[in-house]
This record gives structure tokens, sequence and C-alpha cells, in this order.
């Protein structure tokens, strides 16, 4: 199962992107809101994926953000919500915003997402209220650090971090929690750690 791909960006569309890795192009359905963070073409990108394994095809799903990915996950296990309108969803809204309309049973915020009319929405309410905090949790608990943290490193470090918790065992709600606080007890006149330092320090508030 492909969960990430590193390579040469060899073309990108508003829908897909093909990804050169080792002289092997992957087609990958991409999430559009990560468009403007892509590089460009010929220059190296890192995409998480999630691998779709069909009778007659392999699909694959990229997303730059790791959040993205997890929503991704969640919304296909939704009864009638397929990868297309899944994928469509996710570049649509941030999680978190999603998250509240779904909390909160905001029909009409989740009617104007594409792909998405009221049966749907009505479903989405209905089997993700318990598994749909985490994303609101993630972006709101959020100190002032973990921002500065995301600026200075990139998201991509913070992703790294928690998938290398993943890897390591723990579940994505632990370990998210645990690179929070990480983030909640560096003082603010203090620069942020790099990756293996702050991998260190979460494993220890996980011990």
């Amino acid at each position: 199962m492909i969960a990430c791909l590193t390579g040469s960006l060899f073309q990108k569309s508003t829908e897909r992107i093909i990804i050169d890795v080792g002289g092997v192009g992957y087609d990958v359905a991409f999430c559009q809101s990560g468009l403007g963070q892509l590089p460009e073409v010929g220059e190296e990108v890192f995409v998480h994926i999630y691998t779709k394994v069909r009778e007659d095809a392999i699909e694959l799903f990229g997303f730059i953000n790791v959040e993205e990915k997890e929503l991704f996950m969640v919304l296909i296990g939704v009864s009638g919500v397929g990868p297309k309108v899944a994928l469509g969803i996710v570049g649509s809204t941030p999680p978190s915003d999603f998250a509240r309309a779904v909390l909160t049973d905001d029909l009409h915020r989740l009617t104007q997402l594409p792909g998405v009319g009221k049966k749907t929405a009505e479903r989405l309410c209905l089997e993700l209220k318990d598994k749909i905090h985490v994303f609101v949790d993630h972006d709101d608990d959020e100190s002032a650090v973990a921002r500065r943290a995301a600026a200075n490193l990139g998201d991509q470090v913070v992703s790294d971090v928690v998938s290398a918790l993943v890897n390591l065992g723990y579940p994505q709600v632990q370990a998210r929690q645990a690179l929070k606080n990480v983030f909640k007890s560096i003082p603010n006149d203090e620069a942020v750690p790099p990756i293996e330092e702050l991998l260190r320090l979460s494993l220890r508030s996980l011990a």
C-alpha cells in the first residue's frame, strides 16, 4: 500500500498530478486545496497518498496536508460518499470548518460543498458526530507556539513528527496531543527545536 510519494513533479493540473519516482510516473488525483503549495514542474515534491485498490484498477489520491488525508479517509467510510465526493469536500473546506459544520448540524454549509445534497449532508452529520472531534480539537486548541512552529518549520515537519509517532504504534489523536504538549511547553521567546528534538520530546511526553 502506497502511503506517500517523493519524487519529481512531472505534470500538474487542477485535478491530477504525475510524480516521477525513479523513472516511474504515478498518476495521482490531487486535493485541490494543495495546488498552491505544489512546486514548479521538474522540482521535488512530497505528498501523502491514500491508495484505493479495485478489481480493475489502483487509484492514488494525494494530499499535501496529513490532516486532509485523514479527513478523506473518514469521509469515504460514510455510506454513499465515494472518493470523488470526499476529495471534493476536503479540497473545498478546512478540516476544522467541516468538523464544526457536522457537529452543529449546519446543513446549509454542508450542502454548499461539491457533491453534497441534503440527504448526504444529513448522513454526514449522523455518521460522523463521534469521529470528527479530533479535527476541531487539533485546530482550536493549538497554542501560539504551535502556530509559530508550523510557520517556521512548515506543515510538513509537523506532519512528519506525527507520522513518525504513528509508525511507532501511537494513535493519531495521542500523537497529535503529545506534539501539542511539546509546543505548549516551549517559551515564546525560545526557538522551536529541530524535528529530531521535537520527536524526542514527544516520545518523552508519551512515556
